[in-house]
């Protein structure tokens, strides 16, 4: 089963802080692409990763054409056909941006969205832009629907600051589209807050389809109340529903696992044989099918939040 996403990246600041390098990459059948990323870096609004930089926002790109995209003759010979930059800061210093390649087949359903709130401006939190792949008739509501706090995965995101799965998006009475996610197939949705611009509310919502999942399980993490270790707070896997009897007295401590070392640094975490890990993350994993795995921080003001490990 092919993943929505196709393509992971982590850029970081270099040690004088002037361009972003590769830090680590999981690339799947694109070797091509990942040999020419790993021999570049991006400068300050240079770039998808350095336009993210500069925003403080994630930015998602579908035209290759734009001016400042470095890599689209190796985008479009790989059929991939939209990016994804998500910048995290702690408060005004940045950690790292996580780029992410979706393609675009006959049989690719899903969505990736960034909902936007500007307090002086509006009430409600409308779509600053989204990738549907095929899912078209959902893009037209979606490009007319707006959010309160509380509301909608973007709301209930908004309103708690943490990350949020909804299972069965049809039967989801606070997925205020269900109806239209039941006609295009899409069955499940992650929403993640974002932090960067200040006075700005941002969350980016992943919607999975059942034959092109955005990823193969999606897992949060957050920290016990004496942030002593992480505890599993929620999750969503197609390779095995119940999994999450496998983290029921799980404790993950400081750089003990890839997700607990992503919250350690608070630098995003590439696992390409997370099966092999010696922790419950690695045995869960290994139960599933599950091989690849990012783990991606959530911060807040420079604390973190929680965690959200993608499997792919």
């Amino acid at each position: 089963m092919k993943t929505f996403i196709q393509v992971s990246e982590i850029w970081v600041p270099s040690r004088n802080r002037t361009v972003l390098e590769f830090h680590g990459g999981l690339y799947g059948p694109y070797k091509q692409l990942r040999m020419a990323s790993e021999r570049m870096c991006f400068g300050y609004d240079e770039g998808l990763p350095g336009k993210a930089w500069a925003a403080r926002h994630p930015i998602l790109l579908k035209d290759w054409q734009q001016p400042y995209f470095r890599r689209a003759e190796a985008m479009r010979e790989a059929g991939l056909t939209c990016g994804v930059a998500l910048p995290i800061f702690a408060g005004d210093y940045l950690l790292a941006v996580v780029v992410m390649f979706c393609g675009n087949d006959a049989d690719s359903v899903g969505a990736i969205e960034l909902w936007h709130n500007d307090p002086a401006l509006s009430y409600d939190m409308s779509l600053e832009e989204g990738y549907y792949g095929n899912a078209v008739n959902f893009e037209y509501v979606s490009r007319r629907t707006q959010f309160r706090p509380g509301f909608g995965l973007p709301g209930m995101v908004w309103e708690t600051g943490m990350p949020t799965i909804v299972d069965n998006l049809w039967n989801a009475e606070r997925f205020l589209r269900k109806d239209d996610a039941r006609k295009a197939g899409l069955s499940n949705g992650l929403g993640i807050p974002v932090s960067g611009e200040a006075g700005q509310n941002y969350v980016m919502t992943f919607l999975s389809a059942m034959g092109t999942p955005i990823a193969r399980r999606f897992e949060v993490w957050i920290p016990e109340e004496n942030r002593a270790a992480l505890i599993f707070n929620a999750g969503h896997c197609d390779n095995a529903p119940g999994f999450a009897l496998d983290y029921a007295s799980t404790r993950l401590y400081p750089g003990d696992s890839p997700i607990s070392r992503a919250w350690m640094l608070g630098i995003p975490e590439i696992c390409e044989s997370v099966a092999e890990d010696s922790s419950a993350i690695g045995a869960s994993a290994r139960k599933a099918r599950l091989q690849t795995m990012l783990a991606l921080p959530v911060l807040e003001n420079g604390r973190l939040k929680a965690v959200v490990a993608f499997y792919f």
